[in-house]
C-alpha cells in the first residue's frame, strides 16, 4: 500500500535559547524553529541542526521529529491576529500539507526523501507553548482545538528536503487517530477535575 498522501512544505530547526522566565527562573527552550533550505539529514533522535532544551519531555526515540499540519495555521491566525506565524511557530520540525490529526493513525509508516518514519504520539503541550504565545491559556486552547500535531520516530535515517512528497507505506485503520487520542485525553481530564 503506497499512497502519496501529502507534501513537506518546510523543514524547521532551532537550538535552545532563553524563552523568558517562569517563577523567577530563566527558561530555555528549542521551540523557536526557523525554516532551512536544502537537504537535511534525519537522525534517530532529531534532525541535523535541531536541539531540545529539556530531553526529559522533548526529543528521544518516540519524539524525534515533530510534525504540524499547515492546514492548522489559519485557525491560529484568527485566534492571534497580532502575532506573526511563519512556519515553525509551533516548534514543529516539519510543516506539512495533506496530513491531518483526524486522518493519521498511530503506527502509520511514512517515507519522506530517503528517510522512513512511524507516527508515535500526539503532542501534549507544556507551559513553554504558553510562553511562546504570551498566554497560559494557550495550553488549554491548543488541546481543545484538536490541532496538536504529532511526533514521529525515525525508522530509517536519511535525507529530506522541503517540497518532497510524503508517502504512507502502511496504515492501520483500526489504530487510533491522533485526534481521537487527544479527544480521549481531554475527556479524561474533565472527568477527573
Amino acid at each position: 500500500m503506497r499512497i502519496i498522501l501529502a507534501k513537506l512544505l518546510s523543514i524547521n530547526v532551532g537550538t535552545p535559547d532563553a524563552l523568558g522566565s517562569h517563577r523567577g527562573k530563566k527558561i530555555m527552550s528549542g521551540i523557536r524553529k526557523r525554516p532551512v533550505s536544502g537537504s537535511v539529514i534525519v537522525r534517530k533522535l532529531n534532525l541535523d541542526g535541531d536541539k531540545q532544551a529539556d530531553l526529559t519531555v522533548h526529543g528521544g526515540l518516540d519524539k524525534a521529529v515533530y510534525v504540524y499540519p499547515s492546514e492548522n495555521y489559519p485557525y491560529w491566525r484568527k485566534k492571534f491576529p497580532e502575532m506573526e506565524m511563519p512556519r515553525g511557530t509551533f516548534g514543529e520540525n516539519l510543516t506539512t500539507e495533506g496530513i491531518l490529526e483526524s486522518t493519521i493513525h498511530i503506527g502509520d509508516k511514512l517515507t519522506i526523501g530517503s528517510a522512513q518514519f512511524e507516527v508515535s504520539q500526539p503532542r501534549f503541550p507544556c507551559f513553554k507553548l504558553g510562553m511562546r504565545f504570551g498566554t497560559s491559556t494557550m495550553i488549554k486552547l491548543f488541546l481543545e482545538s484538536l490541532r496538536s500535531g504529532f511526533y514521529l520516530r525515525v525508522i530509517k535515517e536519511g535525507k529530506i528536503r522541503a517540497g518532497e512528497e510524503i508517502t504512507v507505506e502502511s496504515s492501520d485503520a483500526t489504530s487510533e487517530t491522533i485526534e481521537s487520542i487527544v479527544r480521549t485525553f481531554i475527556e479524561n481530564e474533565k472527568a477527573n477535575s
